[in-house]
């Protein structure tokens, strides 16, 4: 049986680490959505070198284990848990969102870009007026499982003393001395965030599939 006593004597420090983690969550999704958006227009822009760049960020960061991410961010950066941990969140995060928005452009027919530069639109303009926003509407299903990932990899920050839900079940049970308890609820309220979440892109994959 479970001890809810754990909860209702612990929850002030619940609900603190519960607000930090959806704070840097939707902190590393908004700019992880701005950079991966960044890299995949660079992934596939006519400029070689731009090209190759876009490439090796997200085939280097892709094949670093986030954990190593946020250490470096922590330690390099000279910055706080929950900062460091959530910079390193971005960057790892903004590779994957990259990759899926690169699918998503290269799914635009080529005769969009070409209708668009024929119009008197620069290539930049063609991209952020005409591709981009098709190409997003297209993968927001992906988009969706990368921003659910990006909540379960936050309890990552707890390692660097980020503060968030994991910190603060771990603070927990340095009182308690019951992990399976203490860590039971914290669960609990990760399932809290994920679960609304999962439904919630199940929800958009339908409805995309209906519109197309």
């Amino acid at each position: 049986m479970l001890d809810f006593s754990i909860l209702t004597d612990n929850i002030d420090s619940y609900i603190e680490g519960f607000k930090i983690t959806i704070y840097a969550s939707l902190i590393s999704l908004l700019c992880s959505f701005i950079l991966g958006t960044i890299i995949a227009v660079m992934r596939i822009a006519p400029l070689k070198p731009i090209n190759w760049l876009g490439t090796a960020y997200v085939e280097f960061i892709r094949n670093i284990p986030v954990l190593v991410i946020v250490f470096f961010t922590y330690l390099a950066g000279n910055f706080g848990g929950m900062t460091a941990g959530t910079i390193g969140l971005t960057i790892y995060t903004a590779a994957f969102i990259a990759e899926a928005i690169r699918a998503g452009i290269m799914s635009v027919p080529k005769g969009q870009m070409e209708a668009a530069r024929s119009s008197g639109l620069s290539y930049g303009q063609a991209m952020r007026l005409i591709i981009l926003p098709q190409a997003i509407k297209i993968v927001i299903p992906p988009l969706g499982n990368q921003f659910i990932n990006l909540v379960k990899n936050s309890s990552l920050l707890a390692v660097v003393a980020g503060g968030d839900l994991m910190y603060h079940g771990d603070l927990v049970n340095s009182k308690t001395f019951s992990p399976f308890d203490t860590y039971i609820f914290v669960g609990l309220f990760y399932l809290i965030l994920t679960i609304p979440l999962s439904f919630g892109v199940g929800y958009l994959e339908k409805r995309l599939a209906r519109s197309n």
